[in-house]
């Protein structure tokens, strides 16, 4: 499997779905499975049983794990793919569009 250019905290572009040219930053990247949650992308309703956390329970809205092939990464206000370089015997991430590092 090839290197994940998706990090926790990037602002991510959905380029397909039912989302699609909604943009959201990411929460958490489940490497395994090859999913990103995304802050206000993919909500579904999920009737959820009263617990300790939750008191009432009911039905609310979440966020669900969406494909990374799905995202593209966001750099200055467009959707761009990521590559990686070595810089200064380190390994880091750049915008393909610009040039520019990422991280």
């Amino acid at each position: 499997m090839s290197t994940f250019k998706i990090k926790k905290g990037d602002t991510v572009k959905v380029i397909a779905g039912k989302d699609k040219d909604k943009e959201g930053k990411v929460i958490s990247v489940d490497r395994k499975n090859n999913k990103v949650l995304v802050e206000g992308i993919n909500m579904v309703t999920k009737h959820e049983k009263p617990s300790a956390a939750n008191q009432n329970g009911g039905i609310v809205q979440k966020e669900a794990p969406i494909d990374a092939s799905n995202v593209m990464y966001v750099h200055k206000g467009k959707a761009t793919r990521i590559g990686f370089k070595i810089e200064n015997g380190k390994k880091v991430r750049f915008a393909k569009s610009t040039g520019d590092i990422v991280d």
